[in-house]
């Protein structure tokens, strides 16, 4: 891993669609940002692949240490369905300093968060919601049998695509909160059905969510979820088990 220099910061980035970076990416689309860096979505000049480029920025990756840890935890779970497809890491020069880019697989779809802002009365319909849950879970299960965590499942860093009656998802950005502890992976539980519960509507439309969705959510009581659901396992069998009550 190259090490960056650290005399000063660059970023943002703020790459136009049509730009030549490492002088074999060209910059397609900007997919979105966040503290570590930005992700765009860039096409191979010698192959006309198409591919994510992960773009750190020096101050938030001194000496390497934040895109290694990315980079080793895509790896060591590349085999999990809803993580994306590590291809390599390089060093780039931006403004005129080298700057670390994690290349992955480019994966398609939609930022849920933004869908739940598009969608009428800003909250997806129950089923849809409860399908997305349950891929969001599957996911953590294979995360979790491998002693590993996210650390930071919310709607930004999660990717839908709608493939027939079907979501496929990925999961973004793992955050490193230091060695894999079951105590972080309840974290994980607690995070996605607090997404629930915002797919649903959140604190408007709680009061009129179905009893079998408060059953999970629990009105977002740690304590209570955690007793229910200790593990990922025990909440994907909940969630494929759970008798309905009458429909409404």
């Amino acid at each position: 891993m190259p090490t960056i220099p650290e005399s000063r910061s660059v970023g943002p980035y703020n790459l136009k669609p049509g730009r030549i970076i490492g002088a074999k990416y060209q910059i397609d689309s900007r997919l979105g940002s966040g503290w570590e860096g930005e992700v765009y979505r860039v096409i191979e000049k010698r192959s006309g692949a198409v591919r994510a480029i992960k773009l750190f920025y020096p101050k938030r990756n001194k000496g390497g240490k934040t895109s290694t840890f990315y980079a080793r935890k895509l790896e060591r779970l590349r085999d999990c369905g809803l993580v994306v497809k590590y291809h390599h890491t390089e060093s780039l020069t931006l403004a005129g300093q080298r700057v670390v880019a994690l290349v992955s697989e480019c994966a398609e779809g939609a930022v849920l968060d933004e869908i739940i802002k598009r969608a009428r009365g800003r909250h997806l319909p129950d089923q849809e919601a409860l399908m997305i849950l349950h891929r969001i879970v599957e996911g953590l299960v294979q995360i979790h049998a491998r002693g590993d965590y996210h650390g930071d499942v919310h709607g930004r860093n999660v990717l839908v695509k709608r493939v027939g009656v079907f979501f496929d998802l990925r999961l973004f950005d793992f955050y490193n909160f230091g060695a894999p502890t079951a105590a972080r992976r309840r974290d994980d539980i607690i995070d996605c059905i607090r997404l629930f519960y915002d797919m649903l509507g959140g604190q408007p439309r709680y009061a009129h969510a179905r009893p079998e969705f408060k059953h999970i959510i629990a009105g977002l009581r740690h304590d209570i979820i955690l007793r229910r659901f200790p593990t990922a396992p025990k909440l994907l069998h909940h969630i494929e088990t759970f008798a309905w009550g009458d429909q409404r």
